[in-house]
C-alpha cells in the first residue's frame, strides 16, 4: 500500500513540476526550488504545494485584470482635473517618472505634502486623529488589523462614524488578520461600514484557505479623498513596539496630503471592485465625493505604485531595480527581509562595482529565522562585492529604498520573492530633495545604533547557522 501511495505522490509531484513550466510558467528557480522539495520530501512537498504553491484561478486572474482597465478611466480622470493639463507631455520628467509611467502606468502627481512617521505610535495617533474628523469618507485596507488594544480602538471609532453616517469602507486580508475573530469585523457590518474579506477561505473555515500564498500585504488608509496614509505600520499593537521579543521596532509610514491621495483611494477601489464583486465607473465614485478637488498642499512630486501576482511584470521590483541602475552615489536600502531574485541582486552588484556605495540594513533580532537564514546569505554576497551591512539594534519592519538624494520609495514591499511576485503591494516614489535630505538623516541616526557587519561575523557564525544559510537559500523562492 505504501509503495502504490508513494508511486502516485511521485507521479503527481510530476505533472505538478510540468504545470509549473508549461501552464503556470513560473519562474526557473521558483521550480528548482519545488522540484528539489518534492525530491527528498515528495508528500511534504505535495501537501505543501496544494495549499501555497498552486497559482491564481482563472476565474481570480480574469477579475483582477479587470482592475487594469479601472487604472486606465483613472489616468483619463487624473488628466482631465489636472490643471496643468496632459503632464506626460506637458512637463519635463525625469528617465525614471517616464519609466513607471509606461511600465505601470503610475501617474506622477505634483503639490504634494508628505509627512514621514518613523515610530507605529505617531502613525496611529496621527491616524486616529483623522478618523476622529473624517466629514465625509474613511476607506482602509490593512494587511493586518488586529483585535488588541490598538484595534480595538480604531474599530471603535469606525464604528461610531459609521452610526453618524460617514461612509466606512475596509478590506482585510484573510492570513494577515487570521488571529482577528469575524465577529470583530462584524460590529463595523452592523454599524452601518461595509467590510471586505480579502481571498476569504474555503468554506469560510478560517484554517482552510486554498488562495493563503497570495495575500494583499498594503496598508492604505484614505480619509475624506484628502488625507492619505501608506507604508509598513499595519493596525497593531506590536508595530507601536508592544513586543518585548523585537523590541525597539523601527518602521516607515507615509502620510500624504495632495493629489497622490487620488493615486491611493484608486488603488482601493480597484481591490474594492474586486472583493465587492461590483464593475462601477471612476465617475460614479467622482459624484459620490471619493475624489474631491484637491488644491497644491507642498512641493513632492510622487509615483503610487502597485504590484500583485496578478500582474506578471513587477512592477514595484522593476521600479527598484530602475532606481538602483539610475543611482551615480549612494543607495541605501532598508528591509526586513533580503531575499532577492537573481536579476535585484545583480543589479545591486553591478552598482558597487560601478563606484557606487550601497548600504544594506537588516533588522538585529529576526521574527521568521528560515527567512533571516536565507538573508544573512544573500548580505554575505553585498559584503564580498563591497557594499555595507548594518544590523539594527530591534527589528527592522521599513522598507525603504533611497538614491543618491533624488528618489525614495517608502511603501508595503520588502525586498523579497514573496512582496516581488506573491503579494498584492503598494509603495510611493517621492522626488524632493530636501524631504530626502532630512529622512537620509533620520537613517544615519539609526546607523549610528547599529551593528555594522563584516566577513569576520560570518567566519564566528556557528555551524548550524552556516548550514542553514545555504539550505535556506535553496528554497529562498518558496519562503
Amino acid at each position: 500500500m505504501d509503495y502504490i501511495i508513494n508511486n502516485l505522490v511521485f507521479f503527481i509531484n510530476i505533472l505538478l513540476v510540468i504545470s509549473m513550466i508549461f501552464l503556470e510558467r513560473k519562474k526557473p528557480e521558483v521550480i528548482v526550488s519545488w522540484t528539489i522539495l518534492f525530491a527528498f520530501l515528495p508528500l511534504v512537498g505535495f501537501v505543501l504545494y496544494i495549499l501555497i504553491g498552486g497559482g491564481l484561478s482563472f476565474k481570480n486572474r480574469r477579475m483582477l485584470k479587470a482592475k487594469h482597465f479601472y487604472d486606465d478611466k483613472f489616468q483619463s480622470f487624473y488628466r482631465e482635473i489636472e490643471e496643468g493639463g496632459d503632464i506626460i507631455r506637458n512637463r519635463k520628467i525625469s528617465n525614471l517618472i517616464r519609466f513607471n509611467i509606461l511600465n505601470a502606468k503610475s501617474v506622477p502627481t505634483f503639490g504634494n505634502k508628505i509627512e514621514i512617521f518613523n515610530d507605529g505610535k505617531d502613525k496611529i495617533d496621527s491616524l486616529i486623529t483623522d478618523i476622529k474628523d473624517a466629514k465625509h469618507s474613511i476607506n482602509l485596507e490593512y494587511y493586518i488589523f488586529d483585535d488588541d488594544f490598538v484595534g480595538k480602538e480604531i474599530m471603535n471609532l469606525l464604528c461610531e462614524k459609521a452610526k453618524s453616517g460617514i461612509k466606512v469602507k475596509l478590506i482585510y486580508d484573510s492570513v494577515g488578520c487570521l488571529g482577528a475573530p469575524r465577529r470583530f469585523f462584524n460590529k463595523l457590518k452592523k454599524a452601518g461600514g461595509e467590510v471586505r474579506e480579502f481571498f476569504p477561505p474555503l468554506f469560510n473555515i478560517r484554517m482552510i484557505n486554498l488562495k493563503m500564498n497570495y495575500r494583499d500585504h498594503r496598508k492604505i488608509a484614505v480619509i475624506d479623498g484628502k488625507i492619505g496614509y501608506v507604508g509598513g505600520i499595519n493596525i497593531r499593537k506590536d508595530h507601536l513596539g508592544y513586543s518585548k521579543k523585537l523590541s525597539p521596532w523601527r518602521d516607515t509610514h507615509l502620510k500624504i496630503k495632495g493629489q497622490a491621495v487620488y493615486a491611493l483611494q484608486n488603488t482601493f477601489f480597484n481591490f474594492w471592485q474586486f472583493c465587492a464583486k461590483q464593475d462601477r465607473e471612476t465617475k460614479e465614485y467622482v459624484k459620490e465625493g471619493y475624489f474631491p478637488k484637491i488644491k497644491s498642499q507642498g512641493n513632492v512630486i510622487s509615483q503610487i505604485v502597485t504590484s500583485g501576482p496578478d500582474d506578471s511584470k513587477n512592477n514595484i521590483k522593476e521600479a527598484m531595480i530602475k532606481m538602483i541602475n539610475s543611482a551615480h552615489n549612494s543607495i541605501f536600502l532598508q528591509t526586513p527581509y533580503f531575499v532577492p531574485d537573481e536579476i535585484f541582486m545583480n543589479s545591486i552588484k553591478q552598482a558597487i562595482k560601478s563606484g557606487v556605495k550601497v548600504t544594506l540594513m537588516l533588522p538585529k533580532i529576526p521574527d521568521k529565522k528560515f527567512v533571516y537564514m536565507a538573508s544573512l546569505s544573500f548580505a554575505k554576497e553585498i559584503i564580498e562585492t563591497g557594499g555595507q551591512v548594518f544590523f539594527y539594534k530591534g527589528f527592522l519592519h521599513s522598507k525603504v529604498l533611497i538614491i543618491d538624494e533624488t528618489a525614495m520609495c517608502i511603501g508595503t514591499c520588502n525586498a523579497d520573492y514573496r512582496s516581488f511576485s506573491l503579494n498584492f503591494e503598494i509603495t510611493a516614489i517621492l522626488y524632493q530633495k530636501d524631504l530626502i535630505k532630512k529622512h537620509i538623516a533620520d537613517i544615519e541616526k539609526d546607523l549610528q545604533g547599529s551593528m555594522s557587519v563584516d566577513l569576520e561575523y560570518y567566519k564566528k557564525r556557528p555551524l548550524f547557522s552556516k548550514f542553514g544559510q545555504v539550505i535556506f537559500r535553496l528554497f529562498a523562492p518558496l519562503l
